[in-house]
């Protein structure tokens, strides 16, 4: 039998670098919610998480065979069990010890909650997940925990970056930026580099869906304050730093003379990088694509609806009745979003359009049309924003 080591350079041999010509055919990152079961109440929860698993989540089987079609597509994508708390659910070890030796990379988005014990995370490294995406949004208790529902979580969040970065996991820490944690950007940055684990910090923008809808965004002329920050620290810091929901940041750093890291990088780690992350930062960089919610992404629901993006809850088809190859190819919600020229507004003749596109998810959220311009985007074309703040 192959080992989980061989199995892990089989992916690595198997995976080409994702490419613009992958757009219309194959997702690069696969999002499977495998449970909306989460003891935790964030208040920014995209999914509105609940406390029991629902009725109709997709039985074991089904998940086997949700698996075998993420495995068909013309080139495999990374493939994300979140939630939710991936945890709560009793079958997520056979799920990813399934998609891993059916030739799959695989991460894991484990909440702070007494589920992520140390022994939960070896069984995950045995298994072969690659990476941990853990959730931090703020340096401090106080923040955290107001964002988290639940005192201790902040505790918690730590104790489970220490135990990743001595079971040298690599780690994605994922920070939602809103109006509660928007001036401690830079406190932030600082606060993560004492945890040797993080390869990666994404900082997603707030989008008003599920309980986000009653948290408060920033305002557009902020983001170009909070991406100046950003790129400061991602030339400063020993990980790389992205955005979710915010591609904007891309068109930032372009004009800064940059280019912006557009592939998520935990599925590229190397035991190397955890060995020497110093030397990590200075190997991030590479040409962007342009991905973004429908285009290099795709999302299922734990009962089995397929959406473009999990922040983006367009109903496309459900599984196991619709196929998710069928419809990343073929569906029209997902054939526009995957082509810039179809944008509306600004998005829709702005120089950036096919680095950037803005957040298709903003979009909907915020118009009803997942096409219209990013309302939270402030460029106009040949001119640099203001930045507000310091």
């Amino acid at each position: 039998m192959m080992n989980t080591r061989n199995i892990l350079q089989k992916i690595h041999v198997q995976h080409k670098p994702y490419s613009k010509e992958d757009f219309g055919t194959s997702p690069l990152m696969f999002y499977y919610e495998v449970t909306q079961a989460c003891d935790l109440v964030c208040k920014h929860c995209r999914a509105s998480a609940q406390s029991h698993a629902s009725d109709d989540e997709l039985s074991t089987e089904a998940a086997l065979r949700l698996i075998d079609q993420v495995v068909s597509f013309p080139r495999k994508p990374h493939l994300v069990f979140t939630g939710g708390d991936p945890l709560k659910r009793a079958d997520l070890f056979q799920l990813i010890d399934y998609a891993v030796k059916s030739g799959l990379s695989v991460a894991l988005t484990p909440s702070a909650t007494p589920l992520a014990t140390r022994k939960a995370f070896e069984k995950a490294q045995s298994v072969g997940v690659q990476a941990f995406g853990i959730s931090l949004d703020a340096p401090n208790a106080t923040v955290h925990d107001s964002f988290r529902g639940l005192d201790g979580s902040f505790e918690k969040t730590q104790e489970m970056l220490e135990t990743a970065k001595l079971l040298r996991i690599p780690v994605q820490v994922n920070t939602t930026i809103t109006r509660r944690n928007f001036e401690l950007i830079d406190e932030m940055a600082e606060f993560l580099t004492q945890f040797g684990g993080v390869m990666m910090w994404s900082v997603f923008f707030l989008i008003p869906v599920g309980r986000g809808i009653e948290e408060e965004r920033i305002h557009p002329e902020e983001y170009e304050t909070a991406f100046a920050k950003l790129w400061y620290h991602a030339n400063k810091k020993p990980f790389a730093i992205k955005t979710t929901e915010a591609p904007h940041y891309r068109r930032f750093v372009l004009r800064q003379g940059g280019n912006p890291l557009d592939v998520p990088r935990p599925f590229r780690f190397a035991k190397e990088d955890m060995k020497n992350p110093e030397t990590f930062s200075k190997t991030r960089n590479r040409a962007p694509l342009g991905i973004t919610d429908g285009r290099g992404i795709m999302f299922v629901s734990n009962n089995g609806y397929i959406f473009p993006a999990g922040f983006l809850p367009l109903n496309c088809g459900r599984f196991p009745e619709n196929s998710v190859v069928e419809i990343y190819q073929k569906h029209p919600i997902f054939k526009s979003l995957q082509n810039p020229d179809c944008y509306k507004g600004n998005c829709g003749y702005c120089e950036y359009r096919f680095v950037c596109g803005g957040s298709r998810a903003r979009a909907f959220a915020l118009t009803g049309n997942p096409l219209e311009s990013d309302p939270d985007c402030c460029y106009k074309i040949g001119q640099d924003p203001i930045y507000v703040g310091s």
